[in-house]
């Protein structure tokens, strides 16, 4: 459930929908495609040398579970104030929407990384229970893949307007996400629990 959770197929549906409106059906599925290959392999050199490399370096995962919060915060209020541009993104040379911002940080977004790097830490997980992770990380991201096929259906349904607004509404909740992995990052736990 922590996969499907913080690799949030539906959030990136809304995303992959609204930013890929304008585009004709074969190019969409083009992206979608590169998309979640790119975000796999991301995902999948995480669990194979994540915790290896974050030790090597001597990063902490608290450290990047705030950097992560920081990131995905900028990039929920990008999507609330409607600064990611479709038309400029997919023109923009250099600039691939199937890597930025679907791939990174929105299908294997920080959130994402962190959470495989955590359920395949080497002092805590066997082998076989760090591959049933990596089973589980792959099934969640066709699952992922196939509702982004289904977004040709799921944009006639609402239309521009709906998806301008379902992106605007999941960049308020992603921004709230935001916040909570940095004050767990920073171990400010209860910090807004009302006193009773």
């Amino acid at each position: 459930m922590t996969i499907w959770t913080t690799v949030d197929p539906i959030t990136n549906l809304a995303l992959f929908a609204s930013l890929t409106a304008g585009m004709h059906r074969s190019e969409r599925r083009r992206i979608a495609g590169r998309a979640s290959l790119y975000a796999a392999i991301i995902l999948v050199v995480a669990v194979i040398i994540g915790q290896i490399a974050l030790d090597a370096m001597g990063i902490r995962l608290r450290s990047l579970q705030v950097a992560g919060g920081l990131i995905l915060f900028v990039f929920g209020l990008q999507m609330v104030f409607g600064w990611i541009n479709q038309s400029s993104a997919s023109v923009e040379k250099g600039r691939d929407l199937a890597v930025f911002p679907l791939a990174v940080p929105a299908i294997a977004g920080p959130g994402a990384i962190m959470a495989i790097i955590l359920l395949t830490d080497n002092d805590v997980y066997s082998v076989s229970e760090r591959a049933e992770t990596a089973v589980v990380l792959l099934v969640v991201l066709v699952l992922n893949y196939i509702l982004l096929l289904l977004s040709d259906v799921i944009l006639r349904i609402i239309g521009r307007q709906g998806a301008a607004v379902l992106t605007r509404v999941m960049g308020i909740i992603l921004s709230a996400l935001a916040v909570e992995f940095v004050l767990t990052g920073l171990s400010i736990g209860n910090w807004a629990t009302p006193h009773h």
